[in-house]
């Protein structure tokens, strides 16, 4: 079965190919980080203009790419939430439109779904239970996946998720935008150790995260210490700053895998890029016994094979999307 997948969600226009959930034919992805770079963020409209100028002929070399062209497609998977809704407009628009000019079935699918099926295209098939995290620019939450499509959110972020966090702080520092990646090369060089930041809510017996109080935190240590005629050392602050955030993730995703006596845990989003939290979970599930699983840096961050493989596990126990299905911005898993 080869599902076209198309993901709008928020500033990447994705289009693949994948066949039967596993392999990608071609997975696309026109990139707004040049034109969003300017304003220091996404801005919606903006990312919905491009998407609409970028989908059709991503979508024409997609196809081009897998040798394919509509005919040959069986199904067609589009994210329809969580995301910016003008974004999830336009992909919707563009699936729905194949769909009903090739008579092939629709899917819709969730974003964190495609985050978490990430793990699926290069490790094989879905065998839970297991426990995901999803870190990306807009979620940070623990899901407890008891089944195929049966989640249980079992914990996520009260105010700044943890992408957002780290490109607050990247934009306080003058470090660019995106600014996660640019404060992931920054933080290689400086010490962990260095500033002891909050982990906020790492002993709560809950499973649910806070990071606004941690970038505020360093907000206000860098001024105390220009404030004193000190600057600190960019390198020092990053780790500490990073290595607060990864503290608390790592010891709670383990924590609610133990909890759950699941042995396998899955990561998903964007933020997953970072190499301290791949490197720290590794080592932190190793030691519990755990099989720790996440996508290669390309399938972290934002797109499209995620999506059709996502889809075509909906697509293959027979599932199919209205076509009166709408934009959810706020989709929960």
């Amino acid at each position: 079965m080869k599902v076209l997948g198309i993901e709008t969600s928020c500033d990447e226009t994705a289009v693949a190919v994948v066949e039967d959930g596993r392999g990608i034919a071609s997975n696309l992805i026109s990139s707004q980080i040049d034109i969003h770079a300017r304003y220091g963020g996404v801005v919606p409209e903006v990312a919905a203009r491009a998407h609409i100028e970028a989908l059709n002929p991503l979508m024409e070399d997609a196809l081009a790419e897998a040798g394919t062209d509509f005919a040959g497609i069986d199904g067609i998977a589009v994210t329809v939430g969580p995301g910016l809704v003008g974004a999830l407009l336009v992909g919707i628009a563009a699936a729905k439109s194949v769909a009903l000019a090739t008579g092939k079935p629709f899917i819709g699918v969730n974003h964190l779904e495609g985050h978490v099926y990430a793990n699926f295209l290069e490790h094989g098939p879905p065998e839970p239970p297991c426990v995901s995290l999803i870190v990306s620019g807009g979620h940070t939450m623990l899901v407890h996946m008891k089944a195929r499509h049966d989640y249980e959110v079992l914990g996520q972020t009260l105010d700044d998720a943890a992408g957002e966090a780290f490109d607050k702080v990247a934009r306080f520092l003058d470090l660019g935008f995106p600014g996660g990646p640019a404060l992931d090369r920054l933080a290689r060089e400086g010490d962990p150790n260095a500033i002891r930041f909050p982990r906020a809510m790492e002993a709560s017996d809950d499973f649910d995260f806070s990071l606004s109080g941690l970038k505020t935190a360093v907000m206000r240590f860098v001024k105390k210490e220009r404030s004193q005629g000190r600057e600190p050392d960019p390198a020092d602050l990053t780790a500490s700053f990073q290595e607060a955030v990864v503290d608390v993730q790592v010891s709670k995703t383990v924590r609610a895998a133990l909890e759950r006596e699941v042995g396998t845990i899955l990561l998903g989003g964007g933020v997953v890029a970072n190499t301290r939290l791949r490197g720290r979970i590794r080592e932190a599930g190793e030691r519990e016994g755990l099989r720790v699983l996440f996508p290669s840096l390309a399938l972290c961050t934002d797109n499209a094979a995620m999506i059709a493989c996502a889809g075509y596990y909906r697509l293959e126990a027979g599932e199919r999307t209205s076509l009166d299905t709408e934009a959810d911005p706020g989709l929960p898993l």
